[in-house]
């Protein structure tokens, strides 16, 4: 069962139900923490009250295709996890190393480490849904999109839903200095989420999610590519452990899980671009890719 967002005709935003034969269900809940929390109060289940609605209203006539989809979760704080792949940790030393990979870097050590890398992403107001643009850097030269599972954690840091997450990076700015990693991680409309919410209690192996990742150029696929959850080096709770640890979380915060899937080292995303990512039994997360001008602040 998955949980959307979409924009009414009163261009209201409306919580709903996507059943596996595509029908839309409203639901009577603002948001999908209010839907998490109904559950805890009634001492139920998010899918069991998904499930009465269902069994008691009809479906709304349009199609989810047809709706304007919205992001599934405005959340407060959207976290990453770094190197959690093989084929990132591969990357980060190519950046880190000029492509040299003659050295152990950082990078090799926190793969190997008990200490995950998790940085902070984005927040509600950068953070862009399906169909929204998302942006380039306008001081980066090498910037690529990072597909990724995202957790969806309530505030004792339970993993209450999983949604497809667009870690926007810029690959020469993290490779000059990892003192940088902030700048090549977070600007204006650099994090997407979406389409959807698949409740957790709904997925019996989260370590089987099959992620793909498309890029258009001109309208023809540029770059292509696959990988599954189950090439992790570590586990969602060992992640979210140390998310958590001494730490404060809100309803609704995301963490995305990292990257298994990074274009060839020559490519670089231009305006114009867009980016489908596709994770099996949440949907697929579209982006058009847009230039920004830069912002300079004169001196005093």
């Amino acid at each position: 069962m998955r949980i959307i967002r979409f924009l009414n005709e009163q261009s209201v935003p409306t919580l709903a139900a996507l059943t596996n034969e595509e029908k839309v269900y409203v639901l009577p809940q603002q948001d999908f923490m209010e839907l998490v929390r109904t559950a805890e109060e009634q001492e139920t289940t998010p899918l069991a009250l998904v499930e009465g609605v269902i069994a008691t209203s009809n479906p709304i006539e349009a199609k989810a295709s047809e709706l304007n989809i919205i992001v599934p979760i405005e959340a407060p704080e959207v976290w990453a996890s770094g190197v959690t792949y093989e084929r990132s940790r591969d990357a980060r030393n190519y950046e880190a190393t000029g492509g040299k990979l003659d050295a152990t870097t950082f990078y090799d050590k926190v793969y190997d480490a008990e200490r995950p890398e998790i940085f902070f992403k984005s927040t509600a107001a950068r953070t862009v849904g399906p169909n929204q643009d998302v942006y380039l850097r306008s001081d980066s030269n090498w910037q690529i999109p990072e597909p990724e599972l995202g957790l969806v954690l309530n505030k004792r840091g339970d993993i209450v839903g999983y949604t497809i997450g667009n870690d926007m990076s810029c690959r020469d700015i993290e490779g000059e200095n990892p003192l940088y990693l902030p700048q090549a991680k977070m600007w204006k409309n650099s994090c997407s989420l979406g389409p959807a919410i698949r409740l957790a209690e709904t997925v019996e192996d989260p370590y089987t999610f099959k992620i793909t990742c498309r890029i258009y150029r001109n309208g023809e696929l540029n770059v292509e590519g696959s990988a599954s959850t189950g090439q992790l080096k570590r586990k969602f709770d060992e992640l979210v452990s140390f998310l958590i640890r001494d730490n404060e979380l809100f309803d609704g915060t995301v963490l995305l899980t990292g990257t298994c899937i990074v274009p060839p080292n020559e490519f670089t995303l231009e305006d114009g671009d867009r980016i489908e990512i596709e994770i099996s039994g949440i949907g697929v997360l579209n982006n058009p890719v847009k230039s920004q001008a830069a912002k300079s602040v004169a001196a005093q």
